[in-house]
């Protein structure tokens, strides 16, 4: 089986400093398509496919504008060669350093490592750094995500199981702390979930 993969954000010089989704893999025996009981199962699939184009759709300007995002988003999708784990779009506040970041996983969905269950496995195969529980977002499982765990010093990673086999991750950076970069990215994630629930 191809082991689970996480969207980790990740800064490059090639993207000036930005983040951007990158896919981590590994391969390992055939799996035995038995779902995994310790993973939460979500009941209500959402789609993505009419945002996959324009993931900068997904997040409402009425929810960007009161966190400071005034700009339009950079959406990344097929054509950008930093898309490995699927389409994502990035928003930034240039003069304070922060930005948001949501990305759609549907290239680790294709590649059979999506999921929330591909998340836990690449953890447990040692190529996801940090992966701990997180609260439910308006009713689907998620999970905190990184390279390692960088809340404390403002980075917020989080993971959304919108399918058994699908995520979708919001990255809130250079926030002041915690409380502050993981309430961004849960305030978008459930943004997200809200305009995946009406498509």
């Amino acid at each position: 089986m191809v082991l689970g993969s996480a969207v980790l954000v990740a800064c490059s010089a090639a993207t000036g400093g930005a983040a951007q989704p990158a896919a981590v893999s590994a391969s390992s025996p055939a799996n035995s398509g038995a779902p995994d009981p310790a993973v939460a199962r979500v009941d209500h699939p959402l789609d993505v496919s009419a945002y996959v184009g324009d993931p900068c759709r997904t997040v409402p300007p009425s929810v960007l504008a009161p966190l400071g995002y005034s700009s339009p988003g950079e959406p990344h999708t097929a054509a950008a060669a930093d898309t490995s784990a699927g389409p994502y779009c990035g928003w930034l506040i240039g003069a304070g350093g922060l930005s948001v970041q949501v990305g759609l996983l549907t290239g680790n969905r294709d590649r059979g490592i999506g999921g929330l269950s591909g998340l836990y496995q690449g953890k447990a195969a040692g190529q996801v750094g940090f992966l701990a529980p997180a609260p439910a977002v308006a009713g689907y499982p998620a999970v905190y995500t990184g390279l390692r765990d960088r809340r404390a010093q403002g980075d917020c990673g989080l993971d959304v199981g919108i399918a058994d086999d699908l995520v979708f991750s919001v990255a809130a950076l250079g926030y002041q702390g915690e409380q502050d970069s993981c309430h961004v990215a849960e305030t978008v994630a459930a943004a997200v979930v809200g305009t995946l629930k009406g498509a």
